[in-house]
């Protein structure tokens, strides 16, 4: 789901003409304007990042935000417990909403 969505706000972000905004529905995940896109490519980015540093973090991100699974199928997907994936989740966030900041005070 993730490399969808990435691709979608690519495609977004590398027309040169406009043509207006297009909305997709993704199994509950709007990419409705090219803002909404080029938000996508910097998560993704950041997503890089904590996987360099955190893989199974950055695991429970995916399967949580892009996947939709609840920490009980994490947990079973990755094999850790619900608790170490509610963890996990807590701390990722924390980590990605102090990266995604990042860009706003360099603005």
């Amino acid at each position: 789901m993730r490399r969808i969505l990435v691709d979608l706000a690519r495609a977004r972000h590398n027309l040169k003409c406009g043509g207006g905004a297009q909305q997709v529905s993704l199994d509950g995940v709007l990419v409705a304007s090219p803002e909404r896109g080029t938000d996508m490519l910097t998560l993704d980015e950041a997503l890089g990042r904590l996987e360099a540093l955190n893989p199974r973090q950055s695991r429970v991100v995916e399967l949580r935000y892009f996947g939709g699974l609840t920490d009980e199928e994490v947990g079973e997907v990755i094999k850790i417990s619900p608790r170490t994936v509610r963890s996990d989740w807590r701390l990722a966030r924390v980590w990605l909403y102090r990266e995604l900041s990042k860009g706003d005070d360099d603005s």
